[in-house]
C-alpha cells in the first residue's frame, strides 16, 4: 500500500502550489475529486521509483480569525494521525509566526516522521532566513521554491528514504469488500448488524497500521473480508461534516478493496462527500455498489424506488451501469442482499474475455459505426484485445489513434457494456497503433 504524506501548514505558505508540483510535475498519475470548491484534495506522486499519495491541507478554511486557526489546527491533527510522514510548510518571507509555532508544537509531539520546509527560498539571500526555523524544535530546515521545483529534489530524497518497505504479506485470497461513505450514514451499524447475525463467523484478520478494521465474515453463503472505515475515526475534535475529513478516512479503505459498498444516506440524496468518495471508486478502478441505507425514514409512494434510483444515476453519471440497492441497517432489510451484489461485481471485475470473442463481437459494432474521419483522414480499427491487470481494460488497435475521440471512447465502453457484464466496474479503454 502507498505511503501517505500530508502537507501541512498555515494559510498562504505554498501548500497547493508544492501539492501541484508533486503530482503533475513527475511521471505520476494525478487523482482529481469533483464538486468542491477546490480541484483536488488528494494525488498520487512518484520519487525514485516509490509511489505515495499526498494529502493537501490546505484551503478548507473559512470565517473568523479564531475559526480560521480551529480549522487549522483540526487538519493538522486529522493528518498527524492519518499520514505516514508530514510536510510541514513554513514561509520564509514571513519567518516565524505565531501559528507556526502552534502547529510546530503539535509535530514535535506526535510520533510522525516530520520535514520542516521553509519555501519560497527562491534566492540566495534567503537561504540566510530559513535558518530562524531552526527555533521551532523540529530538526533540519529544508529549503525550497514550490514555484520553481528549487531544492525539492533533495527534500523527497529524504522523504522517500524513510519509507517503510513493505513486510511480505500473506496473500488474502478473499474477495475484500469496503464499506465506505461520508459519516453518520451507517458504515459501523451495517457491519456490526452483519457480524451480530451470528457470532461463530467473526476471526480477525490483521489490520493496516492506520487502523482500519478488517474483518473476515464467513457465514450465509459469503467467505469475504470487509474492510470498515468507520473505526479510523477517533479525534472526537474532528467535525464530521467537512468534507475533506470523510474523502481522507476513505482513501485506504478503497485502496484495499476490490469492491466497496457505498453507502448514501437516503435522506440526503447524493452530495457533495458521495460524489468525492465515489469519484475516488471510480478512478482507483474498483468495483462498486450503491447502498441507499436508512431507507425506512423516506415517506414512500409506487414510485419512490425508482425515481429516487434515476436520480441516484443522474448525479453519478457518466458513470451508471452499477447497481443500487435500498437498505435499512436497523430493520435488517436488504443487507445481505447488498453484498450478494458486491460479489456479482466481484466477479465481473475478474472476468476475461477471450480475444476472439471480443473481436467477433466489437467488430461487427466498428464497422456499423465507425470513429467519425478527422482532418480528412480516416480511422479503422482492425483488432481489439482485454490487457492484463486487475482492472478490465481493452486496447484497440488501429491506424490513427490519435484522431479518435472522446465520444466514440464512450461509445465503445457502451457496447462494451451492452455485450458483456461489466455492472459496477470501471473499464479502461486505449487506442494504440496497429
Amino acid at each position: 500500500m502507498a505511503n501517505i504524506v500530508a502537507i501541512v501548514g498555515r494559510p498562504n505558505v505554498g501548500k497547493s502550489t508544492f501539492f501541484n508540483r508533486l503530482v503533475e510535475s513527475r511521471v505520476a498519475i494525478t487523482t482529481s475529486t469533483a464538486g468542491t470548491t477546490r480541484d483536488r484534495h488528494y494525488g498520487e506522486a512518484e520519487w525514485n521509483g516509490r509511489h505515495f499519495t499526498v494529502i493537501d491541507t490546505g484551503g478548507y478554511v473559512q470565517g473568523s480569525d479564531d475559526v480560521f486557526e480551529a480549522e487549522i489546527r483540526k487538519q493538522v491533527e486529522l493528518a498527524i494521525d492519518e499520514a505516514d510522514s508530514i510536510l510541514f510548510l513554513v514561509d520564509v518571507r514571513e519567518g516565524v509566526t505565531g501559528m507556526d509555532q502552534s502547529v510546530a508544537g503539535m509535530l514535535r509531539r506526535s510520533k510522525k516522521p516530520v520535514f520542516l520546509v521553509a519555501n519560497k527560498v527562491d534566492t540566495h539571500d534567503k537561504e540566510a532566513y530559513a535558518a530562524e526555523f531552526y527555533g521551532l524544535g523540529l530538526g533540519e530546515v529544508h529549503s525550497i521554491s514550490a514555484q520553481s521545483g528549487a531544492g525539492t529534489g533533495d527534500l523527497l530524497d529524504e522523504v522517500v528514504k524513510g519509507f517503510a518497505k513493505p513486510a511480505p504479506e500473506v496473500k488474502d485470497e478473499r474477495p475484500r469488500i469496503a464499506i465506505v461513505g461520508k459519516p453518520n450514514v451507517g458504515k459501523s451499524s451495517l457491519l456490526n448488524t452483519l457480524l451480530g447475525a451470528d457470532r461463530n463467523i467473526v476471526t480477525p484478520v490483521a489490520g493496516t497500521t492506520r487502523d482500519n478494521i478488517n474483518t473476515h465474515f464467513k457465514g450465509f453463503g459469503f467467505d469475504v473480508t470487509l474492510v470498515d472505515t468507520a473505526g479510523i475515526r477517533r479525534k472526537g475534535k474532528v467535525e464530521d461534516e467537512i468534507e475533506f475529513y470523510s474523502v481522507l478516512r476513505s482513501v485506504r479503505a478503497i485502496e484495499e478493496s476490490d469492491v466497496c459498498l457505498l453507502l448514501v444516506d437516503a435522506q440526503d440524496g447524493v452530495n457533495h462527500q458521495d460524489l468525492n468518495i465515489f469519484s475516488m471508486i471510480e478512478k482507483g478502478g474498483k468495483g462498486v455498489v450503491v447502498v441507499v441505507n436508512k431507507w425506512d425514514l423516506v415517506e414512500k409512494d409506487t414510485k419512490t424506488a425508482k425515481s429516487y434510483e434515476e436520480e441516484v444515476r443522474k448525479r453519478l453519471s457518466p458513470f451508471t451501469d452499477l447497481p443500487i440497492v435500498f437498505t435499512s441497517v436497523t430493520e435488517k432489510q436488504r443487507i445481505h442482499k447488498a453484498l450478494e451484489l458486491a460479489m456479482e461485481v466481484y466477479a465481473n471485475r475478474a472476468q476475461r474475455i477471450a480475444t476472439r470473442k471480443l473481436n467477433d463481437v466489437m467488430l461487427p459494432e466498428i464497422e456499423r459505426m465507425p470513429p467519425p474521419m478527422y482532418k480528412a483522414k480516416a480511422v479503422h480499427i482492425k483488432y481489439v484485445t482485454q490487457l492484463p491487470g486487475v482492472v478490465p481494460a481493452f486496447a484497440f488497435f488501429c491506424n490513427l489513434p490519435q484522431y479518435v475521440k472522446d465520444s466514440y471512447t464512450r461509445f465503445l465502453e457502451n457496447k462494451l457494456r451492452e455485450h458483456f457484464n461489466f455492472t459496477g466496474v470501471p473499464i479502461r479503454v486505449f487506442f494504440r497503433k496497429k
